[in-house]
């Protein structure tokens, strides 16, 4: 089994029927019958077509993985449950995000956001900060393609008490590398009263690489995911969410490049690493996330000096991995039956309220919003290199907004939750919209309202 990226060129949409459906369609045919999209963004768009990228996994039928239903599958939702507020904040892993492009550097945005709703929905990719997560007490940890099936209706989530957490790491060949993992592990045991299902190694372990893609996003490539979905496979029934740590090969010397940029390299582990977790959540239906696994131990005990704050989380760090075990900790439990929509405690499409996204990105959060009447926030001042124009998307009338910064974010939130328009708080107020509209009301001389009158003039 493996995971890769790939580049299609989709022609422009004729703006017939739905735009997600032309490209599930289009994703379709372009597609072998062995391979299954786990990841899908649209990283340029114009009037000629749209520039795509996938995340393609690739599997023999001697893989026994089953038929994972479809990152493009839909459900519309009929009703929004307006009882209580809840919003859903994105920033995509390896887009070069201004904010959240580092370390978990957009835990503070998602802090303030959290303050505007009754519970944030966010990814790992938002809040994991090597040793640090800082996720805010009404927030829930949600791997991103789950809030994708979420936002399309074909997830529900289940808040949990805690989690059963399996560990699963590389048989490194550095020794004192798998043991700072160990050690993580048994640290979130004593401090956060982490369930540890146990530490299994891969011997030997799946490879990864890091790559760039033609657009600058981080993508990369997976050989020998068989071995880690055999060990998920046949430990299924002892664990509730899925850790894992592994070594990702990246170009020599681009480790000490990337913290001497001064913030300015998009961090090159994180697409591959959200590659893994799609496809781990797509094929077991639980919480899964990653953190990388240093070279050796001179990489480890590496100093370089003051780097950017957007980076220092990760420069303070040895092996980056306990922020996934606390998001881990209590991340909700994946709803699948649709029959279980309906229970009270379960999360689903009609519970969410609206979508914060960085202004230009456009995948299956973007798109799902769109076709659920979801308001979506868009964030102008998180520039990254995704180049569309939400604008030009048929939404409809006051369900797309274009903001400045996450404090103009939670303003407009607050403004949503209490039912407030947010032409009403800005000046110049304008005209209230009066139409005239003429109607002309006759009856046929040959129905029988006339028959019924002349009778009775009779």
């Amino acid at each position: 089994m493996r995971l890769n990226g790939r580049e299609i060129y989709i022609p422009a949409w004729s703006g017939k029927g739905s735009l997600l459906t032309y490209f599930d369609q289009s994703i379709r045919e372009s597609l072998s019958a062995d391979e299954i999209p786990v990841r899908f963004v649209v990283t340029r768009s114009g009037p000629d077509g749209y520039h795509c990228e996938l995340g393609v996994l690739t599997a023999s039928e001697s893989a026994h993985i089953g038929e994972p239903n479809s990152i493009f599958d839909f459900a519309q939702r009929e009703v929004e449950n307006a009882r209580n507020f809840n919003a859903v904040m994105i920033v995509p892993t390896g887009i070069g995000a201004e904010i959240g492009g580092h370390a978990g550097d957009a835990t503070a945005a998602a802090r303030l956001l959290a303050g505007a709703c009754d519970k944030l929905i966010t990814h790992p990719n938002v809040v994991n900060a090597s040793d640090i997560n800082e996720l805010p007490e009404n927030g829930l940890y949600v791997e991103g393609s789950v809030i994708s099936r979420l936002l399309m209706g074909t997830a529900g989530l289940q808040e949990v008490r805690s989690n059963r957490v399996l560990l699963v790491i590389d048989e490194h060949e550095d020794r004192q590398v798998s043991e700072l993992a160990i050690n993580s592990a048994s640290a979130a045991r004593a401090t956060l009263g982490l369930d540890c299902a146990g530490v299994v190694k891969i011997d030997p372990p799946i490879y990864m690489r890091a790559e760039y893609s033609s657009s600058g996003r981080a993508v990369g490539q997976i050989e020998g995911l068989e071995r880690l979905v055999s060990v998920l496979r046949n430990r299924r029934s002892e664990y509730d969410a899925a850790a894992l740590a592994s070594k990702i090969d990246i170009s020599d010397g681009l480790n000490k490049k990337y913290f001497e940029s001064e913030g300015k390299m998009i961090n090159p582990w994180g697409g591959v690493e959200a590659m893994l977790t799609h496809t781990v959540s797509l094929l077991f239906d639980v919480p899964a996330a990653h953190a990388p696994m240093a070279d050796n131990m001179e990489e480890v005990s590496t100093f370089f000096g003051i780097v950017d704050p957007r980076m220092s989380a990760e420069a303070v760090s040895n092996c980056f991995l306990h922020c996934v075990l606390k998001g881990l900790h209590r991340s909700p439990r994946i709803i699948g039956d649709k029959m279980l929509f309906v229970h009270p405690g379960v999360l689903t499409a009609a519970d969410i309220s609206c979508l914060v996204i960085p202004d230009g990105c456009l995948g299956l959060p973007t798109l799902a919003a769109l076709e659920q009447a979801i308001p979506l926030i868009a964030v102008r001042e998180n520039r990254n290199r995704m180049r569309n124009d939400l604008e030009k998307l048929p939404f409809a009338p006051r369900k797309l907004f274009i903001v400045e910064n996450y404090l103009e974010a939670a303003g407009l939130m607050t403004a949503l939750r209490f039912g407030v328009s947010p032409s009403a708080v800005r000046r110049p107020l304008e005209d209230t919209a009066v139409a005239s509209d003429r109607v002309s009301v006759y009856a046929p001389q040959d129905s029988n309202v006339d028959k019924t009158a002349a009778s009775r003039e009779g």
